[in-house]
C-alpha cells in the first residue's frame, strides 16, 4: 500500500461539501462588498453582497465583523478561482418561507418594516421574505396616500401563501377588523343611556357627525348639536376635533349623541326670564309672511306676528325688518309646554306712549298747582 502524499493528506483532513449543502463558518475576514469565512474546507468561503441582503450599495464592515459565526448555503464550491460560493440570503429567505408557512398554517400575527410603497400596495420583509400587503387589505377603511406606512412596522397576518409562483400575501385590514370588533364589544358592555363621552370626530356630513367614541362610532345629528340652531356642521366640526358628548339613544349597535345637555336647556327658568309683560332684547332669526321669528337666546324664538311689528299697518316683516336685527318687544304670550312665546313691538309702543302720557299730566298738575 502506497504512502499518500503531503497534498493528499492534507486534503483528507478537510470536510468534503456539495452545492446546496448548508456549511458553518466563521468570518475570517470583511470588505465593504464581501465576506470571507472559514468553512473548514481547504478552501475560504465567499459571500457576495448581493448574496448577503438585498439592499443595495450597503457597506457589509457595518453589519458583520471578524470572529463572526453564521451558517451558509453553499452555491459553488468552485467559483473558477478556487473558493467556495455561499450565499445568506437565500437560505435565510428559505427558512423564512418555512417560517411563515407556519405563521399562514397557524393565522400568526406578523410584525415586519414596509419596505416599498406601490400604487397598488405595500412590500413588507419578513424573516428574508417578501410580502405583498394589497391597497385594500392594509387597512379597514378606504386610504388614498400609502405613503405615511413607508419605513413603519406594522402587523399582519398571511392571507395566503403560494411560494412556487412567489405569492405571499399579507392582510392587515383583518387584524383591525377584529380588535375593533372586539372594541366594541367592551364599549357596549359598559355603555349606557345618559352616560357623558370623551369622542373625537371621526367624519362631517351636511346631516351631521360620526365621533368615535373609542370602538364604535356614534352619530351626532345636526338637531342635536347644539340648543340653537346650527346652518351646517362643516361650519362647528372639524375632523380630529375632541368634542364632549352624551348618549341619548342605543339601538342594537347604533349609538345616538346629543350634546344639548339637560343643564344648559335654555328653557330652564323660562317661566320668569319670559314672563308675560317683561321686556326683551332679540336678533332677528328669519322671516315669513306672517311675521318674524326673533331669537331671545340660542334656542329660544319668539313669534313677532306682523300685526305686532308697528302701530301702522305692515304689509310684511321684510317692509320693516332685517335678519340679523336687535329689537326690542314687550312678551305677550307664554306657553312653557309647547314653547311658544309671542312678542310685541306694537304693545311695548303704546306703554311707551302711556308712559309719556302719564308725564305730560303730571306736567300740567305741577303748572296748574304753581299758578295756584
Amino acid at each position: 500500500m502506497s504512502e499518500m502524499s503531503f497534498e493528499q493528506m492534507l486534503d483528507e483532513s478537510f470536510k468534503t461539501i456539495r452545492n446546496g449543502e448548508v456549511v458553518e463558518g466563521t468570518v475570517i475576514d470583511v470588505k465593504p462588498d464581501e465576506i470571507v469565512l472559514n468553512i473548514g474546507y481547504k478552501s475560504d468561503g465567499i459571500i457576495t453582497r448581493n448574496e448577503y441582503t438585498n439592499e443595495s450599495n450597503v457597506d457589509l464592515t457595518t453589519l458583520v465583523s471578524v470572529g463572526d459565526t453564521m451558517e451558509t448555503k453553499v452555491m459553488k464550491v468552485n467559483d473558477g478561482e478556487g473558493q467556495v460560493l455561499l450565499t445568506y440570503k437565500r437560505l435565510a429567505a428559505e427558512r423564512g418561507s418555512k417560517r411563515l408557512e407556519e405563521a399562514y398554517e397557524n393565522k400568526e400575527v406578523l410584525t415586519a418594516k414596509v419596505t416599498q410603497v406601490l400604487d397598488g400596495g405595500l412590500c413588507v420583509m419578513a424573516d428574508e421574505t417578501r410580502v405583498f400587503i394589497p391597497a385594500s387589505l392594509v387597512s379597514d377603511s378606504y386610504e388614498k396616500d400609502l405613503t405615511k406606512y413607508k419605513d413603519q412596522e406594522i402587523e399582519f397576518v398571511i392571507s395566503e401563501f403560494n411560494p412556487k409562483r412567489r405569492r405571499i400575501i399579507g392582510d392587515r385590514k383583518q387584524i383591525l377588523v377584529a380588535r375593533k370588533l372586539e372594541q366594541q364589544r367592551e364599549l357596549f358592555a359598559r355603555i349606557k343611556i345618559g352616560d357623558i363621552m370623551e369622542g373625537t370626530v371621526k367624519n362631517v356630513t351636511d346631516f351631521g357627525a360620526f365621533i368615535d367614541l373609542g370602538g364604535a362610532d356614534g352619530l351626532l345629528h345636526i338637531s342635536e348639536m347644539s340648543w340653537g340652531r346650527v346652518e351646517s356642521p362643516k361650519k362647528v366640526f372639524s375632523v380630529g376635533e375632541n368634542v364632549r358628548v352624551f348618549i341619548k339613544d342605543i339601538n342594537e349597535t347604533k349609538i345616538a349623541l346629543s350634546m344639548k345637555f339637560p343643564a344648559d336647556n335654555p328653557w330652564n327658568g323660562a317661566a320668569d326670564k319670559f314672563a308675560i309683560g317683561n321686556v326683551v332684547t332679540g336678533r332677528v332669526a328669519r322671516m315669513t309672511d306672517f311675521g318674524a321669528f326673533v331669537e331671545l337666546a340660542p334656542g329660544v324664538d319668539a313669534l313677532l306676528h306682523v300685526s305686532q311689528i308697528a302701530r301702522e299697518h305692515v304689509e310684511k316683516p321684510s317692509d320693516v325688518l332685517k335678519v340679523g336685527q336687535q329689537i326690542d318687544a314687550k312678551i305677550v304670550d307664554f306657553n312653557e309646554e309647547d314653547k311658544k312665546i309671542s312678542l310685541s313691538i306694537k304693545a311695548l309702543l303704546a306703554d311707551a306712549e302711556r308712559a309719556d302720557d302719564d308725564i305730560a299730566d303730571v306736567d300740567i298738575d305741577a303748572v296748574a298747582g304753581a299758578e295756584d
